[in-house]
């Protein structure tokens, strides 16, 4: 079963000079963002991000075309600016208390409601929605994929730096994710049923409004026929991106193939997924993690091959976003090479100062370096609003 797909990536406005953030960029560079990724432009909930949100596609060749293409306009329209678009999880040095949030009702609401932990979450995330045909339960389907969940976190992994500092953790995005309510791991829900009672017990008793939307690492879209990917840090990289994508894309179309024999999620599931979920988050690629094959420990390339050894490849898309996969745990992460930037940096003689603004500036250029912009239209025909 093939199925469509949509991806939504996340960046942060910086300066190419100094790489700081924008605090509160001018209606210029707003309206210089917008048309330069119109009608894909997306506002965040600070003035200083903002986010693609694609159109449906049906292949990688049509996101990559697609993605190149934002990226090259958005890129060459900012650096008129002065600017640079960031597109890794976390900034290394950003002073969020500085930042301002984006005056509309909704997240005027938003702040008000969650106060400092909004005003914390400076963070940038990749989200991939997948196609789900009417009248199956996605619920059911979420439940299938939710043990892979860390593997995806870990593969993507690009916050390791926070206010000037080592965290400690490849992935401080999702440990500042846990602040929120409703933004870790979904509820343990057997069905649709189950879902909308949940939903409806938090609505009538006021912890969610009625057009309110859970944040879980992977959930159903409320506005589309999706389950959304929300675990991944954002990937500078846009092959990693690409990757990702089109690896859940296959696990989704895998667990709705007929026939699949598929355990049902049980408690025990549910604990080996949150232990993986916490060691993917501390270290990344570099976790030792808790196997599908009588919960032996297994590094992520056996992780990996586990997950194509359960779901093997029967698509081009498939068979290139394992081997890219592969190509990450061999290379590493954004995390890891941030990490690795600062490091050179430092032994350099840098300051701190300019260390940073290094991993900053690796990131950005990274995150420009698609290799094939042009100024012709994506080679597909889509619908232009995002799954």
């Amino acid at each position: 079963m093939a199925c469509t797909f949509g991806i939504e990536e996340e960046y942060l406005l910086v300066h190419l000079d100094s790489g700081r953030v924008l605090a509160a960029p001018s209606k210029a560079v707003t309206r210089c963002c917008e048309a330069a990724v119109a009608p894909y432009f997306a506002p965040e909930m600070f003035r200083s991000q903002i986010e693609i949100a694609s159109p449906v596609f049906n292949n990688l060749h049509q996101a990559r075309s697609f993605f190149c293409e934002q990226r090259g306009r958005l890129g060459q329209a900012l650096a008129q600016e002065g600017l640079g678009f960031y597109g890794a999880a976390s900034h290394p040095c950003a002073q969020w208390l500085r930042q301002q949030a984006r005056p509309d009702p909704h997240y005027r609401q938003v702040f008000a409601d969650y106060q400092h932990v909004a005003r914390r979450s400076l963070l940038s995330g990749l989200h991939v929605h997948v196609g789900v045909p009417v009248g199956l339960d996605r619920m059911q389907v979420i439940n299938r994929v939710l043990y892979w969940l860390p593997l995806f976190l870990a593969l993507s992994t690009s916050s390791p730096l926070w206010t000037g500092h080592a965290t400690g953790y490849m992935s401080y995005r999702r440990v500042i994710c846990a602040e929120w309510p409703h933004m870790n791991l979904p509820e343990p829900l057997a069905n649709w049923a189950a879902y909308e009672r949940y939903r409806a017990l938090l609505q009538r008793t006021g912890a969610l409004a009625e057009d309110g939307d859970f944040w879980w690492a992977i959930r159903p879209s409320r506005r589309y026929p999706t389950i959304e990917l929300r675990i991944c840090d954002a990937c500078p990289r846009l092959e990693d991106a690409l990757c990702i994508a089109g690896l859940f894309r296959h696990l989704v179309e895998q667990c709705l193939r007929p026939g699949q024999d598929i355990p049902a999620l049980s408690r025990e599931i549910r604990w080996v997924t949150q232990e993986n979920y916490w060691r993917a988050m501390r270290h990344g690629l570099q976790g030792l993690f808790i196997g599908v094959h009588d919960q032996l420990p297994t590094n992520a390339l056996g992780w990996l091959a586990q997950l194509q050894a359960l779901h093997p490849a029967d698509t081009v898309d498939a068979e290139r976003a394992f081997a890219h996969a592969r190509r990450i745990v061999a290379e590493g992460t954004s995390a890891e090479r941030q990490l690795r930037r600062l490091g050179q940096a430092r032994d350099a003689g840098m300051s701190e100062v300019q260390a940073l603004r290094e991993v900053v500036m690796q990131v950005v250029e990274q995150g420009q370096d698609v290799g094939c912009y042009t100024t012709a239209a994506p080679a597909f025909a889509a619908d232009s609003t995002a799954l």
